[in-house]
C-alpha cells in the first residue's frame, strides 16, 4: 500500500507541477503559487470545519510546528520550482528538483531508519544523473539560472517532505491545513506589501483550482505513505514526478534534450528507482 500510495503521489505532483509550470510562464511564480495554495486552503478549512460539526474539533500537538515548517519550506520551494519549469527546460528542471529525497532519506537515517545498501548506489547514480543532466546549463552554453532554482527546490521540497510526514503521524490532516495556513499567512503579507496579487484574474481560477486542489492530493498521497512506513523510501517514490513532467512536457511542448541530457534525466530517474529497492 505504501508503494501504491507513494506513486499515485508522484504522478499527481508530476502532472499538478507540468500545468503549473506552465501557468508561471505568463503569470509570476509567486502568483501562480500563493493562488493555489490559497484554494487548498479554503478546501482544507471547509473540511475542518466540517468535521469539527461532526463532533472531532481539531486539536493541537506536534503537528503544529512540523506544520509551519512544511509550509515554509513547501511554499518557497514552489516558488524557485515554477521559475525554473517556467524559464528552463522542463526535462532537466524536475529532476534535478526531484532530488531533493536526499533530504528525508539522509534525516530518515539520522533518526534510526535503516535503508538498505540499494539505497546508497542509488544515490551515486541519481547524483550522476543530475550532473550530466544539467552539464550544458553548468557549462554556461546557457542560463545556469533554471538549474540554480531546481537545486534550491530541490532542498526546500527534501524538508517539506520529511516535516510533512513527522507533522502527519500526529494529525494528517491538521498538517495538511497548517501547512496551507502558514504559506498562505506569508503570501499574503507579500500581496499587502507589494499591494498586487501579481495579475491574477478570474479566467486563471479555474486552472489555478485544480493545480492546487492537484497538489494538496499529492500531499495526502504522500503524507498517508510515509505514515505507514519508512519516510526515506516512500520520500524517493514520490520523487518520481520527473516522469509524468517529462513526458507531458515532450507531448504538449515537443521539449527535445541533448543526448547527455537524455542520459542524465535517464540516469536520475534509475537511481530513484534502485533507491526504492
Amino acid at each position: 500500500m505504501l508503494a501504491v500510495l507513494a506513486l499515485a503521489s508522484s504522478a499527481v505532483w508530476g502532472t499538478s507541477d507540468f500545468f503549473g509550470g506552465l501557468v508561471a510562464k505568463r503569470l509570476p511564480a509567486i502568483a501562480v503559487v500563493g493562488s493555489t495554495q490559497a484554494i487548498a486552503f479554503v478546501v482544507l478549512s471547509v473540511i475542518v470545519l466540517v468535521r469539527a460539526a461532526q463532533g472531532h474539533p481539531p486539536e493541537w500537538g506536534e503537528w503544529v510546528g512540523w506544520a509551519m515548517l512544511a509550509g515554509v519550506t513547501g511554499a518557497s520551494g514552489l516558488v524557485a520550482f515554477y521559475t525554473a519549469l517556467a524559464s528552463g527546460t522542463m526535462g532537466v528542471v524536475a529532476p534535478i528538483a526531484s532530488m531533493g529525497v536526499l533530504v528525508p532519506v539522509a534525516l530518515g537515517v539520522a533518526t534510526g531508519e535503516a535503508p538498505s545498501p540499494w539505497v546508497w548506489l542509488g544515490i551515486v547514480i541519481a547524483v550522476v544523473g543530475i550532473v550530466l543532466a544539467s552539464g550544458p546549463e553548468l557549462s554556461g552554453d546557457v542560463s545556469p539560472r533554471p538549474v540554480l532554482l531546481a537545486g534550491v527546490a530541490a532542498a526546500c521540497f527534501g524538508m517539506a517532505l520529511f516535516a510533512l510526514d513527522r507533522g502527519a503521524r500526529d494529525s494528517l490532516l491538521m498538517t495538511l491545513w497548517g501547512m496551507r495556513c502558514t504559506s498562505v499567512a506569508i503570501f499574503v503579507v507579500v500581496a499587502l506589501v507589494l499591494r498586487s496579487v501579481g495579475g491574477i484574474r478570474a479566467r486563471d481560477l479555474v486552472a489555478l483550482a485544480l493545480i492546487g486542489c492537484a497538489d494538496l492530493l499529492a500531499n495526502a498521497l504522500f503524507a498517508t505513505a510515509s505514515s505507514r512506513g519508512q519516510v526515506s523510501i516512500a520520500a524517493v517514490l514520490g520523487s518520481l514526478y520527473p516522469v509524468a513532467t517529462i513526458l507531458l512536457a515532450r507531448v504538449v511542448l515537443a521539449e527535445r534534450l541533448r543526448t547527455i541530457q537524455v542520459a542524465g534525466v535517464a540516469c536520475a530517474l534509475l537511481g530513484a528507482a534502485v533507491i526504492s529497492l
